[in-house]
């Protein structure tokens, strides 16, 4: 896997991901979540294409691009330009101290040949790379999503969180936690979302969704 300085490589930024409206689980469908997980989510994610680094990719001793995920944001005749995703899995490119500033990792076309572009667009290059290709669902930029999480059970009373994202961005002031005896009735409901509790404990809950929030 040797390592060598390409020529010029201009990043484009012209790709535009598939949109998608989110409803899950499924209305009429009966699941189990533990203390902490999603009973239900709906809102609007982006699936990007992207790539999977598996290993440590050596672009010789100026480059190193970290195991995990970068999303695709643009292409030309010459290859693909991706950046990392930023969350908890994405990748990183870490750098020697001599080595330019990076501005976005290229592959090129119809190879498993990866690049890193510099921010005077030239490019560190390095074959047989350890990546493979992949579907990415992001929250975009414009995302609204609500979610109902499960706190666990203490007694005949179950603690539910309502969490709401806006724009990648946590709404403090629209969270809430709240408590719902199983005593009174076994149908508990927020926002339109309704669901029918058929076991819990403190650490699960089995569960029947009969709506999902309203839109």
């Amino acid at each position: 896997m040797s390592a060598v300085l390409a020529g010029c490589a201009v990043p484009k930024y012209n790709y535009l991901p598939k949109s998608e409206f989110v409803s899950k689980p499924a209305i009429g469908s009966t699941n189990t979540a533990y203390v902490g997980d999603e009973l239900v989510r709906q809102g609007n994610t982006s699936q990007y294409e992207g790539i999977k680094i598996k290993s440590p990719a050596k672009l010789g001793i100026a480059y190193t691009i970290t195991p995990g995920f970068l999303a695709k944001k643009g292409d030309d005749e010459k290859g693909e330009f991706y950046l990392p995703t930023g969350g908890a899995d994405s990748a990183s490119i870490d750098k020697s101290f001599f080595a330019d500033p990076w501005q976005a990792v290229m592959v090129k076309k119809n190879t498993h040949t990866l690049c890193v572009v510099t921010v005077f667009n030239l490019s560190s290059c390095a074959d047989n790379m350890p990546f493979e290709k992949t579907v990415l669902t992001i929250s975009s930029d414009n995302s609204f999503q609500q979610t109902l999480l499960y706190n666990g059970r203490v007694g005949n009373k179950i603690n539910i969180g309502y969490r709401e994202l806006s724009n990648n961005m946590a709404r403090p002031a629209f969270n809430n936690d709240v408590e719902y005896d199983l005593s009174e009735s076994k149908i508990i409901g927020y926002k339109g979302a309704r669901i029918e509790v058929i076991e819990a404990s403190n650490q699960s809950i089995t569960y029947k969704l009969l709506s999902n929030f309203k839109s």
